[in-house]
């Protein structure tokens, strides 16, 4: 079984690894090397410094659209699948009708919900009580084909994108090989989207991580273990960003001011929010460690009455 592989952040690498271990695995597709670090050395990819040990050829186009030398390439290979894990690009339909049983995409969500660059982020920003993995048979669209099998699991309201994201990574490429083996055998009956249920999960960044208060400790809760590892919720305490990484959702009311800090204790910051109190436990603040909030104030005060904005 021929397969080519194209993928590019450490969330592929499991899977490309399964891969390797079952199959044929031809050539591997990742971006380019891009700087990294304080001295912006060009750095590879997580799934070229795996595809590097195995002696896989390695290929890194800028794009694939209208690449007729690429396409030459993976014509020659004559894969019997091509096999796409978060590589960063829309694979054209000349590439797409190359191998002969199709190109197969693992991603992070139970389709047809959250389509889109960040799945794992937003069903937890949205609080959804579980996510998985979906393998689909590959169209022109934005992760719109036909569903071929799904890992699920239920979330519980503490798990965070990264404590997800492992998860879904770790998992992924046991159903890249039950889906290459089914679609071999004929064992696996293809399921087409609805996409009346479908949604949109849009790329994340630094300016939509503002926590606004006037939401409810629920939605915030959500919020800020959707966004950890990154970009990290985050707040103004006087004129000072304060990151926060973990919060827990109390059953207490206030009448206080959205954003007011009520209390400050070893168990953390409880704030007012739009509805109900959220605890926070654990804060950055510019250029420290992230901290538990009953290590910070040993050394540093906070004032109960202050109001995040």
């Amino acid at each position: 079984m021929k397969i080519i592989f194209m993928g590019t952040p450490e969330f592929s690498v499991p899977s490309l690894q399964k891969l390797i271990n079952e199959f044929e695995v031809c050539a591997v597709f990742t971006q380019p090397d891009r700087p990294k670090g304080r001295g912006k050395n060009l750095a590879m990819s997580p799934v070229k410094e795996l595809a590097v040990t195995y002696d896989i050829p390695v290929y890194q186009p800028l794009k694939l659209k209208n690449n007729e030398e690429m396409i030459k390439i993976i014509e020659d290979l004559k894969p019997d699948f091509i096999v796409v894990v978060a590589f960063g690009q829309i694979l054209p339909k000349k590439i797409l009708d190359i191998p002969k049983f199709g190109c197969i995409n693992l991603h992070a969500s139970l389709l047809p919900q959250y389509r889109g660059a960040a799945p794992i982020n937003w069903c937890i920003i949205e609080g959804a009580s579980k996510s998985g993995n979906t393998t689909m048979l590959m169209d022109v669209g934005l992760d719109t084909g036909d569903m071929l099998l799904t890992q699920e699991m239920e979330l519980s309201d503490t798990i965070t994108a990264g404590e997800l994201h492992d998860i879904l990574m770790n998992s992924g490429g046991e159903l890249l090989v039950k889906t290459i083996n089914g679609i071999v055998n004929n064992e696996i009956e293809p399921v087409k989207q609805e996409n009346e249920f479908s949604s949109y999960a849009s790329m994340l960044d630094k300016e939509m991580a503002k926590i606004n208060w006037e939401r409810s400790n629920v939605d915030i809760h959500n919020f800020i273990r959707g966004l950890n590892p990154w970009p990290i919720a985050y707040t103004h305490y006087g004129n000072t960003v304060m990151k926060i990484y973990k919060s827990r959702v109390l059953n207490e009311k206030s009448s206080k001011e959205v954003g007011t800090i009520l209390e400050v204790s070893k168990e953390g910051l409880k704030v007012s929010t739009g509805s109900g109190v959220l605890l926070i436990e654990e804060i950055q603040f510019p250029g420290k460690k992230p901290l538990k909030v009953k290590d910070f104030i040993i050394g540093n005060k906070i004032d109960e009455g202050s109001i995040l904005q």
